[in-house]
């Protein structure tokens, strides 16, 4: 359903638009519906003056369990991939415009990895943060295999992207993937403001900033194309269906 991810534009904070998970009971876990309708409010985002910052946000508790795994069983029993997760992960790692994040509890897989394509990720003491790829029979998306030896450095990134060891919110800040860990209760208000303070900066110098110190972003793309390549293949193999399988009977 399209209310699994609302998108919002708080007139509290303004010139930020939200989009959040709305899908607690399934721990907000991620459809090909979800990714279409994020895929378009990041594309609004770039041509609407008004949108200045993007904020993602998960529910009490949990940001985002990864992907629904419904959707991988069904392309490893013989389905299609579809468009939607390139299609959103092509978008995020475009954006023209500031994107921060607000995490409290799990955030898994996808749920991890979109905060690399973050400016600024607020956290719990509570958030959780794991990419159980390999254990899936699955490999690295979102350029994770790029970004996070640049920020984390390579054991880090093997533990957390290969080995699929998880790292606390306090391991996670002092390896640089997320700013700033505040009270659970404070995630989400302290994103918004963050935010909106990054929305009222002059906007063509925030830009020319932003665009320095992420640098180009060719590298980034091209290795979210190369990921997918691996990933759809893996989707197919015979590990793999007997991995989401195995999951689905817990």
């Amino acid at each position: 359903m399209t209310d699994h991810v609302l998108v919002e534009r708080p007139e509290a904070h303004p010139g930020v638009q939200v989009i959040r998970f709305n899908r607690p009971e399934k721990k907000n876990a991620i459809t090909r519906e979800m990714y279409a309708k994020m895929t378009t409010a990041l594309t609004v985002a770039q041509s609407d003056p008004a949108i200045r910052v993007t904020a993602f946000l998960g529910s009490e508790g949990c940001f985002s369990a990864g992907n629904d795994m419904s959707d991988f069983l069904a392309v490893a029993m013989g389905g299609s991939m579809g468009r939607e997760v390139l299609d959103f992960l092509r978008a995020l790692a475009r954006a023209a415009k500031p994107v921060v994040s607000g995490v409290d509890g799990l955030a898994i897989g996808i749920g991890t990895t979109i905060h690399l394509h973050c400016d600024l990720t607020v956290a719990s003491a509570r958030s959780l943060f794991r990419t159980p790829f390999v254990d899936l029979a699955l490999v690295p998306e979102a350029a994770s295999s790029l970004i996070a030896p640049r920020i984390l450095g390579h054991q880090r990134a093997f533990a957390l992207l290969a080995a699929g060891e998880p790292l606390e919110a306090a391991e996670a800040l002092t390896a640089g993937l997320i700013w700033k860990i505040v009270d659970a209760e404070s995630v989400e208000e302290t994103t918004l403001s963050l935010a909106a303070r990054l929305a009222a900066k002059p906007p063509e110098a925030l830009r020319i900033a932003r665009d320095l110190v992420r640098g180009n972003r060719k590298d980034v793309l091209a290795r979210i194309d190369e990921e997918a390549e691996h990933f759809a293949a893996q989707l197919k193999s015979a590990e793999a269906r007997a991995a989401f399988e195995a999951f689905m009977r817990r």
